[in-house]
């Protein structure tokens, strides 16, 4: 079913948005993953792969594809320091996503 673009008023950039984020969310591994690194982004902590590894019963390349489809998404940002990287939730991409989702009602 096609819409017509006289009736499709909202912003190709917000419907994007939704897309892309809702699809990096759509497994409940990556929801997990997703809320550890915020919890811990929230107690200020730092937090890499081998932490994550550690925190499910995961292999280490299942999270790596999952961390993979975060970053894609840009929901959650990487940076490399030394052997490392390390996690952060992209807050200003999350506070886009939850706004263009309340406009779904």
């Amino acid at each position: 079913m096609r819409i017509r673009k006289e009736f499709d008023e909202w912003p190709e950039e917000e419907v994007m948005l939704i897309a892309k984020a809702s699809d990096a969310l759509a497994h409940p591994a990556r929801v997990r993953i997703f809320r550890h690194i915020y919890n811990a982004n929230m107690r200020r902590e730092t937090i890499c792969n081998k932490d994550i590894v550690e925190a499910f019963e995961y292999s280490q390349a299942t999270i790596s594809q999952h961390l993979k489809k975060l970053i894609i998404s840009e929901l959650v940002r990487v940076q490399r320091r030394e052997n490392f990287s390390y996690y952060y939730v992209n807050i200003g991409m999350l506070s886009k996503y939850l706004e263009a989702v309340k406009k779904l009602q």
